[in-house]
């Protein structure tokens, strides 16, 4: 039997809109938001599909440390992430975390008015 090849997935690849990288890091902060090695690595994924090299000089970072930072191994300062996200014309945003109780809470008050 002939062996199959698959070609190396990279979700850079299909980041092709603001909103393709806005829905790809909002799963991936609702997926491992509690992991900064694991968002480090999202944000490192978006860097290489708008041009890791452009975004250094964007955010004034060198391109070797930008990439560092943005790794698995890294840990971005909240800077660096602020930096990072005005270059991708990107909001770093908090909202409240809805638990299944504050869900159903919400949901009650909303039926009772």
């Amino acid at each position: 039997m002939a062996k199959e090849v698959f070609s190396r997935f990279d979700a850079a690849d299909y980041l092709k809109t603001n909103e393709d990288i806005a829905a790809f890091l909002d799963a991936a902060m609702e997926e491992g938001g509690d992991d900064p090695e694991y968002i480090a690595v999202v944000l490192g994924t978006i860097a290489r599909a708008r041009n890791m090299s452009q975004l250094a000089r964007d955010t004034g970072l060198s391109r070797e440390g930008l990439s560092r930072a943005l790794s698995g191994n890294g840990n971005p300062t909240m800077a660096t992430l602020m930096k990072v996200a005005k270059a991708l014309d990107l909001k770093i945003q908090v909202v409240p975390a809805l638990s299944a109780g504050t869900a159903s809470s919400a949901s009650e008050h909303r039926a009772a008015s």
